[in-house]
Order: C-alpha cells, then structure tokens, then sequence
C-alpha cells in the first residue's frame, strides 16, 4: 500500500526540546509539539500505523498523537530513570522498546491502557543505542562499555561481544534483509558482522566480517537502507559516508562543515537521505548526485534525532 501525500512526514527534534512535523515535498512545518525543558530529543520513532510519535531523552519519554491538533503528548511513561537513549516499535505496535543510560532495555506493552514494561535485559553498563532484528524476536544493543549484545525476546538467550576496548558503543543496526550487524564507535570505527541462523536455532549466529575506519572523530549514528545495499555513518566531523554493502567500500560522503552530523534515515528507494545536524537544519539528499535537494528550517539549536519511515517518497 502506498503512502499518501498528507503521510509523507518527516519529524526532528532537538536541544531546543521541540519537535517539528515537516511536509517532506514542500519543507513546510505543519506542527510543533513541546518536548520537556530539561532534556534534548534523543530518538523518535513513528508507530507503524503512523497515527502516533514517539520521542525520548532525559527521564522522559512521551507519545504525541498525530492527528489531532494536540501538541502535548498524549502518554508519559512512568518511572522513567536516566537518560533514555532510543525506542522503537515492533512491526504491528503491539511492545516498544527503550534503551538508556540506567543499563537496560526495556520492552512495554503498548496494548495495555496505560503502556506498562513487560521484560527488562541488563547490559551492566549505560546503553547508548538498540534497534530491533527484522525477525521482531532480536534485539541488538550496544554499550558505553564497548559491548555489543543480541537479545533474543522471547527465549532471553544473548550473545555479548566486544569488538574493540575502550571504545564506547554510539550505535548499532541490522539490514532490513537480516544478513548484517553494525556497530559503530566512538573512535571513529563500525564493525560489521554477518547473521544467520538455522532451523531450530533460538539465537542468530553472529560471524565477523568487517571493520571499517569511516571517521576520525565520534561516529553518531549508522544506518542500514531499506534495500539493505547500503550503509550510513555520521559523526561529529560534519560528514556522512556512505557505504556499499557488496564489500562496503565507500560510495559517497555529504558533508557539512563545521557541524556535527546527529542523525540520518533514507528514503523508502534508498536514493534519498534525510540528515539532522547541529546547525538546526534538516536537509534531504539526492545520493546519486550528493547535492541537497531541500532544507527543512525553523529549529533554534541543534538537531539530534530524526523519523522518517514511510513506504514512498518521491
């Protein structure tokens, strides 16, 4: 099914503790929502109906709705500790999971009224990144303390990796086609591994395959695109790199100087990329080229996380 054109949405938030709707045809911000005063946006992530926003940060995480005129959120979720670094929806909204800096990951379920956390996994240590497998059953997670996890939901079997010491995890990502694992450092360095898995088995097999040096500051975020051929990493040296997943070699860089690179999302053809930088502007990509086809403008500060999911985007 195809997205229609009042759903082509793209959302960003950041240290102005905003949230804006952008019209992604015409850069037009057509809502902005308060996030809380005393924490910038760390994700959002949209439900799969697209009816409703998530957003996380400091002790806090909120969901908006969408469709009404409301800027407040519509839920706050209790007992939230520390800082709350990602979220995300499994594929028919029935659980979200949240990572953050209290060690854990937690899984709600979001088909109770109010949303309650069913199953907790401890990292030991501040986590910084976590997205969901695919298969909807595995979680990867990555660590300040350079551990790199895979939690299986449902049997609560993981693995634990550490690819490189000293190095804090900044984010991880699996390919939408399940065959790849990245984790991305503080270094500058992103691993990659290879996933299989047979029948009967509970847990991915999780093999080395690569490690690419991609930025000589802080990498932020990786990304992998819907067509699972290519590979973003963004940092804090105002570059993002695109890689190619045959033998993830470099295939373009975008760059804005001067700037960090917070957060990146491609479009639903891989040919496009949304960035969100620490100049307060989001812009869109044509990758093919590397030239910015639109800016998104109306943010005082930097922008840190960004949400664009749809199917189609032209």
């Amino acid at each position: 099914m195809e997205a229609t054109e009042d759903q082509l949405i793209l959302a960003t938030g950041g240290y102005d503790h905003t949230i804006k709707v952008w019209q992604t045809s015409t850069g037009n911000c057509i809502k902005t929502m308060r996030f809380v005063e005393t924490s910038q946006v760390n994700a959002l992530d949209r439900t799969p109906d697209k009816t409703r926003l998530a957003a996380c940060g400091y002790q806090c995480i909120r969901l908006y709705d969408l469709d009404s005129n409301c800027t407040a959120p519509v839920i706050n979720f209790d007992a939230v500790q520390k800082n709350v670094t990602r979220l995300g929806f499994q594929e028919d909204g029935k659980w979200m999971f949240t990572a953050g800096e209290d060690h854990r990951v937690r899984i709600w379920d979001m088909i109770s009224a109010p949303p309650h956390c069913s199953r907790v996994f401890d990292c030991q240590a501040p986590v910084n990144a976590a997205c969901l497998h695919p298969n909807q059953v595995e979680i990867a997670m990555g660590s300040q303390n350079g551990g790199v996890y895979l939690w299986d939901v449902k049997s609560e079997l993981h693995e634990q990796l550490v690819p490189e010491l000293e190095a804090s995890i900044q984010d991880v990502a699996i390919s939408p086609d399940g065959h790849y694992m990245a984790a991305a450092n503080n270094k500058g360095n992103c691993y990659i591994w290879e996933l299989s898995i047979s029948p009967g088995q509970m847990l991915s097999t999780i093999n080395p395959k690569k490690m690419i040096q991609a930025h000589n500051r802080s990498i932020l975020r990786c990304k992998f695109s819907p067509d699972s051929r290519l590979l973003v990493t963004t940092s804090g040296n105002g570059s993002a790199c695109i890689w190619k997943t045959g033998d993830f070699s470099k295939w373009r860089e975008l760059t804005i100087k001067n700037y960090w690179i917070w957060d990146a999302a491609f479009s639903a053809d891989s040919k496009l990329l949304f960035t969100a930088s620490s100049d307060g502007v989001a812009r869109l990509w044509k990758l093919e080229t590397k030239t910015c086809e639109r800016e998104y403008t109306g943010h005082s500060k930097a922008i840190t996380a960004l949400s664009f999911n749809d199917e189609t985007f032209d």
